[in-house]
């Protein structure tokens, strides 16, 4: 206990030492002060006795008894003092930890107990509070320099602060505000709120989009926010604050300043001149004690609003000048305010008498004057009724029929006003247009009937509304109960004794009766059990309806039936003609291979030397047996795909190789006819799905074509390159060409025609180019000129066909199972 006291009393003297306030002392005293507090710190005066005889002052001499009791003294006269007002102590030490020496102040709301909670300043001082706390406690730390703050608890308590610091020692005390220094710490604090007031106005005044100003006693500007310096073109607040620059003219100026010193606000609209734009703007100033506030708002847009507003009542107006039906408006004093030229026409009334608004009663009494008002035996309770109906919230409407067979359609109508706009509408010619218009339906009608096909027309809410003869007698029906309009519904009941298929009937009932966003149109036939066969078609109308037509067209399906089975038989015949080519190919193939293979044996030196003659025989015979095999291997092809069995072995391949194998089966030949073979391949390293030796026979037969009906001299060119996920072939020639006429006829089977050339074949080779090429789901076109050449394009998908799986293997040079292989010797 003596411990912690003696502490106190140390940062009591620390504080009370340092303050100017404090009562002065000699350099011994303050040496014996010292020196006490260093004896109280041990604890005990036996303590201090026991000390006595080594210790000496800070000169160096020897301090005795009764100076030890003087400094007792006085410590416990300084002790006396700081006990006597309530304060809060806390002591700092170097390297050490805060320590809270004392708390006896309790009279501040929000001031902590707790030595912990009150190092937390954050927690319990306002914001500024907090920060200016801190900033002081970190200078003093830092460079020993003391503060004296007067701060703000976060419950609206005053506090001050006192910061003090000697020999690496600090002590902080804070005390509570009495006084004078309470009411300042209040007028400093409300200064604060009426400058964050100020602040938060000014960001508010100077986000505005409109422009704003202050203005001193003398007249000048002081404060403008953004807009105005925006508005006149400026840089910066102090560039329109030093050189006064005004928004407004000179006269609006001096008006607005003489408004002002009148004590009088200020309110005007005023064009101004923002952006290089003369706009108008509501120019508002009030005085505010010796100063003055003002604003500029632009009202263009309301200008503009209030314009167009205008300009609509205008074009309305016109618009209504403009219609046929004659419009009268009362207001709520009954008088009239707008009439429209169709009024006068249909009434044929003076424009100078209704410009002097007459009421609607004055108007009917003219009106009967002149003759032109429906006859009626009262024509006093007639009008009465009349008015009295126009002003009902309800409305009116009514017909009157004038002399000469007019007929006028009245409807009035209660304005939001009080006032009553009169609708009039003469339809005397369109009674007479409807007239025409039943006559007319009726002649349809009787054109309807005489039609041979069934027509009937229903409407929207599934009652038949139209029909003829020719729909009474298909379906049997009595033309009395038709006539009655029967729903769909049992209109169905009855056809359904002819034709029982609840599909059908339900399909064309949904149409006739079902409520969709989108009716179609749609059309069948239909098959009785009677042997009659209609054609149907239910057609949606533009009013909702729906027409159903029956067409009889039994003999004309009996008629389709005999070319059916006609077409029938030709197909038959056709498939038991490619049988038999297909059988009669595979016997005459083995004889061919035998003979091919003796030719070859007697060509052989084996059998011993031949003369010339005999050669030139042998050689014809080979090449001939050859090109039989050929053309034999070319009909079993087409058989094989005519009949579906060709299957496809494709892998992922090179286009180069391929082409090159192609080309080497016609190369001699193309070299006998001196013709050149130009090979050109674009994005050789990508790889396409196919069969190669299919792709291969279907470049050999293109480039056999072209050498054939090649000049010599010539050039074949063989291309291919990638375009839109297609691997591309093309052979070009600049041959005979072929007529445009018959360009359509080159890929049928067994068109084969010279052209000029020397080459003449079966007329199988493009046929089944063709199909190959259908069957890698790939095309072909064609394109020629006589005497210019022919240029063929084979496009192919890289993926391939989808009815084919691709093979995994990379392509390799080397190619097998190739149908060429067994006529490449025939060129």
């Amino acid at each position: 206990m003596l411990m912690c006291a003696s502490v106190s009393i140390v940062c009591t003297l620390l504080v009370l030492l340092t303050d100017a306030a404090t009562v002065s002392a000699t350099a011994g005293q303050l040496r014996m002060v010292m020196l006490a507090c260093l004896v109280v710190a041990l604890g005990t005066m036996g303590a201090a006795a026991w000390l006595w005889p080594t210790v000496t002052g800070l000169n160096g001499e020897p301090v005795g008894r009764d100076d030890v009791a003087t400094m007792r003294k006085d410590l416990l006269a300084n002790e006396a003092i700081v006990s006597a007002e309530n304060q809060v102590l806390i002591f700092w030490e170097q390297g050490q930890r805060a320590q809270l020496m004392k708390h006896t102040l309790h009279s501040v709301p929000g001031l902590p107990t707790d030595a912990q909670a009150l190092e937390h300043f954050g927690d319990w001082l306002e914001g500024h509070s907090a920060i200016e706390l801190k900033e002081g406690l970190d200078a003093l730390f830092a460079e020993g320099r003391a503060f004296n703050l007067m701060l703000r608890t976060t419950s609206g308590g005053h506090l001050e602060a006192d910061g003090r610091a000697a020999g690496g020692r600090a002590v902080l005390r804070l005390r509570d505000l009495v006084g004078y220094r309470r009411d300042l710490a209040r007028i400093v604090e409300q200064h604060r709120e009426l400058k964050r007031e100020i602040r938060a106005n000014r960001a508010l005044l100077d986000a505005l989009p409109m422009p704003v100003w202050m203005r001193d006693a003398e007249g000048r500007l002081v404060w403008v926010n953004s807009a105005y310096i925006k508005a006149v073109d400026a840089k910066t607040f102090t560039e329109v604050r030093d050189a006064q620059v005004e928004l407004l003219d000179g006269r609006d100026i001096d008006k607005l300043k003489s408004e002002l010193a009148a004590g009088r606000g200020y309110s005007e609209r005023l064009p101004v001149i923002i952006g290089g734009e003369r706009k108008a703007h509501d120019v508002l100033a009030l005085p505010v004690d010796d100063a003055s506030v003002g604003a500029a708002i632009d009202v263009a847009a309301i200008e503009n609003v209030q314009g167009e507003h205008e300009r609509e009542i205008a074009a309305y107006d016109r618009t209504l000048h403009r219609v046929a039906s004659g419009v009268a408006m009362f207001g709520a004093d009954g008088r009239l305010a707008f009439f429209n030229k169709a009024f006068c026409d249909i009434w044929q009334l003076d424009e100078d008498w209704l410009n002097t608004r007459p009421s609607d009663g004055e108007v009917l009494d003219r009106l009967r004057q002149l003759s032109r008002l429906p006859q009626v035996v009262n024509y006093r309770d007639w009008r009465a009724q009349v008015l009295a109906k126009a002003r009902t919230e309800a409305g009116h409407e009514d017909w009157w029929h004038l002399l000469g067979g007019r007929t006028v359609h009245v409807i009035s109508e209660q304005r939001p006003d009080g006032g009553v706009t009169y609708l009039f509408d003469d339809a005397t010619e369109r009674i007479e247009l409807e007239s025409r218009y039943n006559s007319l339906i009726a002649s349809q009608s009787e054109t309807i009937d005489s039609l041979k096909e069934a027509v009937a027309v229903f409407a929207p809410d599934g009652r038949l509304k139209l029909f003829n003869r020719a729909f009474a007698r298909i379906w049997q029906l009595h033309r009395t109960g038709l006539q009655e309009g029967p729903h769909v519904d049992d209109v169905v009941r009855h056809c359904a004794a002819l034709f029982d298929d609840g599909h059908t009937w339900t399909r064309l009932t949904r149409a006739i009766t079902g409520i969709t966003d989108r009716r179609q149109q749609f059309e069948g036939q239909i098959t009785r059990p009677d042997g009659v066969v209609l054609d149907y078609a239910a057609s949606p109308l533009p009013d909702g309806a729906m027409m159903l037509t029956f067409t009889d067209v039994t003999d004309a399906k009996a008629y389709e039936r005999a070319l059916i089975e006609r077409n029938e038989a030709l197909m038959a015949g056709d498939r038991l003609k490619s049988q038999f080519i297909g059988h009669i190919s595979y016997e005459l193939r083995s004889p061919l291979q035998n003979i091919i293979g003796f030719s070859e044996l007697l060509a052989s030196p084996m059998i011993g030397p031949l003369n010339e003659k005999q050669t030139e025989y042998l050689g014809d015979l080979s090449a001939s047996s050859k090109t039989l095999l050929a053309i034999i291997n070319d009909i079993l092809d087409l058989a094989t795909i005519d009949a579906g069995g060709l299957e496809l072995k494709t892998s992922s391949e090179l286009a180069r190789p391929i082409i090159d194998a192609a080309v080497v089966g016609v190369r001699e030949r193309a070299h006998r006819a001196r013709l050149s073979l130009d090979i050109r391949v674009e994005d050789a390293e990508t790889v396409f799905v196919a069969d190669a030796a299919r792709i291969k026979q279907v470049l050999y037969n293109l480039v056999s074509n072209a050498i054939g009906f090649s000049s010599p001299g010539g050039t074949v060119k063989i291309s291919s390159w990638r375009a839109n996920g297609m691997r591309v072939f093309s052979v070009e020639d600049r041959g005979v060409g072929i007529p445009r006429e018959e360009q359509s006829r080159v890929f049928e089977r067994f068109e084969s025609r010279s052209q000029g050339g020397k080459h003449r074949g079966a007329g199988l080779g493009l046929a089944i180019v063709k199909s190959l090429v259908e069957l890698h789901g790939g095309s072909m076109a064609l394109e020629s000129e006589p005497g210019q050449g022919t240029w063929v394009t084979v496009r192919l998908p890289e993926k391939g066909s989808q009815k084919y799986l691709p093979d995994p293997v990379m392509p390799e040079a080397a190619m097998s199972d190739d149908p060429l292989d067994e006529i490449s010797e025939v060129a």
